[in-house]
């Protein structure tokens, strides 16, 4: 699996490796950077999970980018050869500045590979396949419900700019909004939308509506939707089908969040330490076929 992404480290130079957490700092070619805003988070979830499964670690791809483009601009002049040098089976791309230059001339090169690998987007990176007109180079984007808008919203380049007379952003509009993504060419084939109730649709139709357990709390923490973006990414890369995938993320990270007992002071990487335990004791029935029937089945 390979990850790329920026962070908000303005000093931190393009780095690139097999990447391993120590205390609160993960590690990559022999450099350090944090753990706990935006890809680093999402780093750390994929991380715990291949470590809870015994897989090889995520490479990964970063560099610092305060807004400038200069680590945006970095990933992508190297992402092409790295992508040939290790041919990952799961490709991450996540917070980057949304260049649309930028993605088209990676989409092109992976088209050329004889192996696709299989790409998931999230953040600036799905901004940019969707404004692109790129999104069915993807096979997972995982939006949050105004992103949902964005995506829906034939209009917006990026969802700074969705028409809000056309999509307040309540989730009740979702599946509307999927359906309108999809027949735009909007969305990449699978998509999980992360919210106060979870979405996972395929081709356009919601398959699964993910809503217990409920924990309030895990809303305003920064983070919670990048660690499902980890989790979805690395069970993925595990084995599993993309729509079960999807739906054990939805239902791990919530589980987690229940484990963490969590407050206003808690963070993403509390919520991430508890993955192995919520896997541990759920993961033989939430892979069995009746859950998932039930499911997808609603």
């Amino acid at each position: 699996m390979l990850i790329a992404g920026t962070l908000p480290e303005g000093k931190m130079p393009l780095t690139i490796g097999e990447v391993s957490l120590t205390d609160t700092l993960l590690a990559a070619g022999g450099r350090t950077f944090g753990c706990t805003q935006g890809t680093g988070t999402m780093i750390t979830a994929a991380l715990t999970v291949t470590g809870y499964f015994g897989l090889k670690p995520p490479h990964v791809i970063v560099a610092g980018d305060m807004g400038d483009g200069k680590g945006t601009k970095e990933i992508y002049q190297h992402l092409p050869e790295l992508i040939d040098k290790i041919k990952p089976r799961v490709l991450v791309l996540h917070y980057c500045l949304p260049v649309m230059a930028f993605l088209k001339r990676l989409c092109t090169s992976v088209r050329n590979l004889p192996d696709k690998p299989f790409m998931i987007a999230d953040a600036g990176a799905m901004y940019a396949a969707k404004a692109a007109g790129l999104a069915s180079d993807f096979d997972i984007f995982t939006p949050d419900p105004s992103e949902m808008a964005f995506l829906a919203d034939p209009l917006a380049t990026h969802p700074a700019y969705v028409s809000k007379h056309l999509f307040s952003g309540n989730i009740e509009e979702v599946p509307a909004q999927i359906a309108a993504a999809f027949m735009n060419k909007a969305a990449a084939k699978l998509l999980l939308v992360k919210g106060k109730i979870d979405h996972i649709a395929v081709s356009g139709k919601v398959l699964a509506i993910i809503n217990s357990p409920d924990i309030p709390h895990l809303e305003p923490i920064g983070g919670t939707g990048d660690t499902i973006t980890g989790l979805v990414s690395a069970l993925i890369y595990a084995g599993l089908d993309p729509a079960h995938a999807a739906i054990i993320a939805a239902k791990t990270n919530r589980t987690a969040g229940l484990f963490a007992l969590p407050t206003p002071a808690t963070t993403a990487v509390q919520i991430i330490e508890q993955f192995p335990l919520v896997l541990g004791q759920y993961w033989q029935e939430w892979t069995s076929n009746q859950l998932i029937a039930t499911l997808t089945a609603r």
